[in-house]
């Protein structure tokens, strides 16, 4: 593999896009960050064991349609780009230390092909919309939740939906590398189809 120095790993939420990435990054001693680590957007809108659902997150899911959580994401991946494309940049000219592993849905394909960066990898994960909806209705417990809450998970499993086929789409038109992490069966084998889209992507400059 060339001197990578930026491993960009995309995708949805709920496809393992962490998981795999820390994998990815202890198997090349880099470090490993989520651009949700640098400004939240809401987040997810479920309870979990220590978490309960903040109003706000909840009426936002609540009373915004599907195309309106979409325009809301998308605006604040463009007002986090500007953080993103200079922490990138930080790791592919760097020639000591550790690399970077960054992953995050806020890595849109469009933003990352203009990169051209040298010493830049980048791939997205993608699973089917089955895959996803059962990994968050397990996480939200949907089978006990009550009506508004399966609501809020539905209204999120919506907009997951839609913005895995504007990234497909965007993915496809620019040739740049995706993986169906939904027919891997385990992180390691996720993580060795990460490494070899990263390899495949030669010596050109930028991913």
């Amino acid at each position: 593999m060339r001197d990578v120095r930026a491993v960009l790993i995309g995708g949805t939420s709920n496809t393992g896009k962490s998981t795999v990435a820390q994998a990815v990054a202890e198997r090349l001693g880099f470090e490993h960050r989520s651009t949700d680590g640098l400004a939240r957007h809401p987040g997810r809108p479920w309870r979990t064991p220590g978490h309960e659902v903040p109003p706000h997150v909840a009426e936002h899911y609540a009373t915004l349609t599907t195309d309106e959580l979409i325009d809301s994401v998308l605006a604040h991946y463009e007002r986090l780009w500007p953080r993103v494309e200079e922490l990138v940049t930080a790791a592919a000219a760097r020639t000591t230390g550790p690399g970077l592993v960054l992953e995050g849905s806020a890595l849109r394909p469009e933003r990352v092909a203009r990169l051209a960066l040298p010493r830049t990898a980048a791939v997205w994960l993608t699973a089917e919309a089955t895959v996803v909806r059962d990994r968050v209705r397990a996480a939200g417990r949907y089978g006990e939740a009550a009506d508004g809450e399966r609501l809020l998970m539905d209204r999120f499993l919506a907009r997951t939906g839609r913005y895995q086929e504007l990234m497909v789409e965007a993915v496809d038109a620019l040739g740049l590398d995706r993986i169906d992490v939904g027919a891997l069966r385990t992180v390691d084998e996720a993580a060795d189809a990460v490494l070899a889209a990263v390899a495949r992507q030669g010596d050109t400059p930028g991913p």
